[in-house]
C-alpha cells in the first residue's frame, strides 16, 4: 500500500449500509440479466449477484433484492435464464435496469420452460428453480441448470465500484 492509499474499517450495521455496499463493490463481478416469463410478457432484471454453486449436480444461484418490484416475478418463476453479458451488451444492460419489460420488443426465443433467451451473451444458463432461501434483504434463488450455452470469444461486461467496465484477457 502506498502512502496516499487509505483503508477504512467499520462494523456493518443498519446505519452504514452504504459503506458495506461500497466494500462489496470492490469485488469485480460480471453482469447478468435474468429473464422469466410473466402474464404480461417477458421480464428481465440486471444482477451481479450470480454464482456457480455445484458442478454435479449443476447448480447456480442469484439473489434479487426483496424490495425490488421485479423480485416477486422471479420468486414465482419455475423456469428462468441467467445471461452473462458481453461488453457489447452494455446498452441492453442499462435498458433492462430501467425497464423490467424492456425485452418486449426484442426477437426472443423461448426455451421449453418458456424462459426468454437473449442471444449473443458470453454464457447463458437455463434454469429450473429448486429452492429459495431467505437471506436478509435479499432472497437466494437456487436453480438447477438444465442447459448451458457459451460463446468462444468476446470481452466481458464487468461491474466495479458502482460502474460498468470491460474485462478482457491478455491472450
Amino acid at each position: 500500500m502506498t502512502q496516499t492509499e487509505t483503508q477504512e474499517s467499520f462494523v456493518p450495521d443498519a446505519d452504514n449500509t452504504r459503506l458495506l455496499r461500497d466494500a462489496f463493490g470492490r469485488f469485480v463481478t460480471g453482469v447478468t440479466i435474468v429473464t422469466a416469463m410473466t402474464e404480461d410478457g417477458p421480464i428481465g432484471i440486471t444482477a451481479n449477484s450470480f454464482s456457480s454453486v455445484s458442478l454435479d449436480p449443476a447448480l447456480a444461484l442469484w439473489s434479487p433484492d426483496k424490495g425490488s418490484r421485479r423480485a416477486v416475478h422471479f420468486l414465482n418463476a419455475k423456469h428462468y435464464a441467467i445471461h452473462v453479458l458481453a461488453a457489447d451488451q452494455a446498452d441492453l444492460c442499462w435498458a433492462i435496469a430501467k425497464d423490467a419489460y424492456g425485452l418486449r420488443d426484442m426477437d426472443l426465443t423461448l426455451n421449453q420452460g418458456d424462459a426468454p433467451l437473449i442471444d449473443g451473451c458470453l454464457a447463458r444458463f437455463e434454469c429450473t428453480q429448486v429452492q429459495t432461501i431467505d437471506a436478509g434483504d435479499h432472497t437466494i434463488i437456487l436453480g438447477s441448470i438444465d442447459r448451458a450455452t457459451m460463446r468462444s470469444d468476446g470481452e466481458a461486461l464487468g461491474f466495479f465500484k458502482g460502474k460498468m467496465g470491460v474485462f478482457s484477457t491478455n491472450d
